[in-house]
């Protein structure tokens, strides 16, 4: 009986990093990359927003890194299925690189179906010009 406790025990420790990790797994990431210098746009503000009625309720802001990249912006609550939107925030980009720029902001609306699904939104930016897309 005590080799099955043990047994029981081991398993139990083995499954918790797995459980810790699924909880610690973010469904929204974004990326941002300049097209004229082909170089990760570092220091572009992005803001989560979710669609109530007419209006949108922002739900979390963050930076993109030296990579460009944004690894998780969803904020800490539970995902629900919805219409969102993330803006991407150009001006001040553009602004630091002192350059102008024909788009203040790109707001990037999209709708979640499946909260266990990861989303996300690539970027690739230009002064007069950008793309964008599901990725992965």
């Amino acid at each position: 009986m005590k080799k099955y406790l043990s047994g029981l025990t081991l398993v139990a420790i083995l499954a918790a990093p797995a459980v810790v990790f699924a909880a610690g797994k973010n469904i929204l990431s974004a990326h941002v990359l300049n097209q004229q210098t082909g170089k990760p746009a570092t220091g572009v503000e992005v803001t989560l927003e979710q669609k109530q009625g007419n209006n949108w309720m922002m739900l979390n802001k963050a930076t993109t890194d030296h990579d460009g990249r944004i690894k998780a912006l969803w904020p800490e609550q539970m995902p629900v299925a919805g219409d969102y939107r993330v803006v991407f925030k150009t001006a001040e980009y553009f602004s630091s690189q002192k350059l102008e720029s024909f788009f203040p902001e790109i707001p990037v609306e999209f709708h979640i179906s499946n909260t266990n699904e990861h989303y996300h939104i690539p970027l690739l930016l230009s002064q007069y010009g950008y793309s964008t897309y599901r990725g992965s």
